[in-house]
Parts: C-alpha cells; structure tokens; sequence
C-alpha cells in the first residue's frame, strides 16, 4: 500500500507513476523552441537585445561567489604550502629513531642502510640532536636546539639548510685559536646575541657533566665554537633557537661517542611520508620508529586545514545568496509573463516543457556566473600570487606577502557546487510555471 501525500492504492500509485513520467519528462533536453523561448524571457523589453537588470544581478552574484571561493581557496592552500615548505627547510621529511629516553643509536651504519633500500627514500643521513645552554660572553644566557649533521649526504642534501645560509657555509672550518669547532646560528639567535662570523660563543651541554672531586658537585664543560655562518630559513622557531655543528663535533658535544640520535630521511614525496614511515618501521622492526613531518606539525596543518574549511564555508553562502538572487529573478518572469505562459500552454506547449524553459534559464544564468567568476577568480589569484603586492608582515606569518595556490581539485569543486545550486535555484520556479493551468494563466491580471 502507498500511503501518505500520493494517497493509498491504485489511486496512490497511479498519482506516483503521473510524478515519474512528469519528472522524466522535465529532464528531456530542451528543444529549440523551448531555448529560443528562454532567450527572450531573459531579455529585458520586448525589443532589447540586452539581458535584464534582473539577470545582470543575479549573474553577478554566481560570478561573485565563485571568483572569492576560488581565491579564499587558493590563499589557504598557498598559506598552507608556503608554510610546509618553511618547515621542511631544517626538518628532514623522516626521523627513524629508537624508543626509550636516551635517543640513542649505536648500529646506525646497518640501520641507513637497510633505509635506503626503502622505496621513496631518495636520501638519508645520520643526526644528533639535543639541547644546550649558549651564551655570548655576558651575562646572558639562553637554551637552545642543537642539530649536527653531515653536510653532505651525497646526491641529494637531505634538508634545505644549505641553500638557507646567508652568511658563510657549510664547511665549519675555524681561524680562531682556542676553540673547539665551528658553529651556524639562525638569524635571529645571532641577532638577540649581537654575534657575527668570526665571533665566539659558549654553549654549554644538558648532558656529559662530571662530578668534581674536590667540590663533589657535577660540573659542565664550556666549549667555545667559533660562528661561521648564519642561515634564514624564515622560520621564527628555527631561526630564533637552533644552531648547527658537524655530526663528529655533535658527537663530542653530547657525548654520544659513535653512535647517533637518529637517522634523517628524504622522501621523493613528502606527502607519502607517514607511509614510507610506516613500511621503515616494518623493515627494522623493534626497537625502531619513525616519525614524520606531518605528525610533529599535526596541530599546526589541522587548525590550517579546519580555517581553509570554514573560510570556504562562509564564502560559499554568497553563492547560495546568489541562488536566491535566481529565485526571485525567475519568480518575477513568471509572474510577469504568466498570460503569455497560459497563451503558449493553450497553444499546445505541455507543463514540461514550460518547467524546461525556466530550467533553461536558471542553467543559462548560473553557467554563465560560474564562467565569469572562474575566469576573474584565476586571473586575480595569478596575479595576486605573481607579483606579490599583497604584503604582510614576515614576522608574524614567516613569509612576506600573500600566496595563492590553485589546485584543480578546489576549482572543481566549486564549479559543481556552483551550477548545482543554480539548478537547484530553478526548481521552485519552473514548478510553478509549470503548474499553471491555461484558463487561470490567462485571466490573470
């Protein structure tokens, strides 16, 4: 038994298959006459060639929409990847390290090896990495990341720390005499100590320290280090807190001896690094884990991603204003020609095919803002994007003026959404017209 609003019965199901045959009917491809009939309603006077005010307006609005979509979408993505990019400056894509507190790595020769076998995996290198006091000097003092590493790695560096020096290079080489080694500090580490090439500095390690026998008390070695470059990846966090040494000195530093903290890798593909992490941990096995880019970072990348998502969603509600911008355009055709639709249903146009020549319209009004809107969207996006005149303060968002990445996804997107809410935009007024009967068309005044 079919119930409800169809009634019930042979009278229900009757009523049913009347919809479907009606339904089917309206998704036909409209016929010329149907489009030549559209055309004219979205004219203006009777013998304007221009569209109506009303359709100029609610074309404007799909354009609208869709163009500061496009752009609100390709500014977080460009914030997004900009941001990654920064990031994977000084951290490598894979950390494969050990579990237990002392971070410490003694059969790291065996253990690259078996990483570079990995698929993906395009360079790897050992590392220590720690944390130190540092001082300049003077009374002041601060902690900081230590990283030492092999500057080259072979083909391929497995970070871009090198192309981030400003000042000096990799080679730590020292003319000073008296110190233990030479350093790189970030630009703004340098910068709060008021150091230069060629200066010195004191760190001081967390670890290693001895217990003196004639005070009883654990005392820390100083070890003086001679800059010898200053790198600007453009980071806050790394710039204002890490300095660099060769792996051996890094070594000596923390008192490691041979063995490392862990091993860094290079992917060819930095967004498949949680799976190339997972088939390394597979490959060595216990005690062994690696640890990705994406995880260290995941709070940072989920709130950028919840922004891009309700950034999205507000804009997106300037398309469904623009939606009802197409009710009331199309609401107002069928008011103001409802003698001319029963005139045409009396000559022997069927409710279909008037449902379909308001369709028409909608499809012509939202295809045709869409078109508009993709074209200024990607233009103001590329030129935004080129000629970076939209600056914003370096300090506060690590980059100094606005990106705008397209990806083709988004596009996509937004173009179905777009066309899809004009359609939709139409049902109410092409049901309309259509439910008009010729007699009562007519006579209305």
């Amino acid at each position: 038994m079919t119930a409800g609003r169809w009634g019930s019965g042979a009278a229900g199901q009757s009523r049913l298959r009347l919809a479907w045959r009606e339904l089917k009917a309206s998704l036909r491809w409209p016929s010329k006459l149907e489009w030549r009939i559209a055309r004219r309603y979205l004219r203006g006077r009777r013998n304007s060639r221009t569209a109506s005010l009303n359709t100029v307006i609610s074309t404007g609005g799909v354009a609208v929409g869709v163009t500061a979509l496009i752009v609100v979408l390709g500014v977080m993505n460009g914030l997004r990847d900009d941001l990654r990019e920064r990031i994977l400056v000084a951290n490598p894509h894979l950390r494969v390290l050990t579990y237990g507190s002392g971070l410490r790595m003694d059969d790291w020769p065996d253990v690259i090896k078996q990483v570079r076998k990995e698929p993906g995996v395009i360079a790897a290198s050992p590392e220590v990495i720690s944390q130190a006091g540092i001082t300049a000097g003077q009374d002041y003092g601060e902690g900081v990341n230590l990283v030492g590493f092999d500057p080259d790695t072979g083909t391929m560096s497995v970070t871009s720390l090198p192309h981030a020096i400003t000042k000096g290079d990799l080679s730590f080489k020292t003319d000073k005499p008296g110190v233990d080694g030479g350093i790189l500090l970030g630009s703004r580490l340098a910068s709060r100590l008021s150091v230069y090439p060629g200066d010195i500095v004191t760190l001081v390690p967390v670890t290693q320290a001895k217990v003196n026998p004639a005070l009883g008390v654990a005392v820390p070695r100083f070890w003086k280090f001679e800059v010898t470059g200053l790198f600007d990846t453009g980071m806050f966090q790394y710039d204002n807190q890490f300095v660099v040494l060769s792996r051996e000195m890094a070594q000596r530093f923390t008192g490691l001896g041979d063995a490392v903290s862990g091993i860094a890798v290079r992917v060819a593909d930095p967004d498949r690094a949680p799976a190339i992490g997972a088939a390394l941990e597979k490959r060595l096995g216990y005690p062994f884990r690696a640890l990705d880019w994406q995880t260290q970072n995941s709070s940072l990348f989920s709130a950028l991603q919840l922004e891009k998502l309700a950034m999205g969603l507000i804009i997106f509600f300037i398309m469904v204003v623009a939606a009802f911008n197409i009710v009331g355009t199309l609401t107002m055709v069928v008011n103001d020609k409802t003698r001319e639709i029963g005139i045409l249903r009396a000559m022997g146009l069927s409710a279909a095919a008037v449902g379909r020549v308001f369709l028409v319209q909608g499809a012509v009004i939202g295809g045709l803002g869409t078109a508009i809107g993709l074209t200024l969207g990607l233009t103001v996006a590329y030129v935004v994007d080129r000629s970076g005149w939209v600056r914003i303060n370096p300090a506060v968002y690590f980059i100094d003026h606005l990106p705008v990445h397209i990806e083709w996804m988004d596009v996509g997107v937004v173009v179905l959404a777009s066309l899809a809410i004009a359609i939709v935009a139409t049902l109410y007024p092409s049901r309309s017209a259509a439910a008009l009967t010729p007699v009562e068309a007519i006579r209305h005044e």
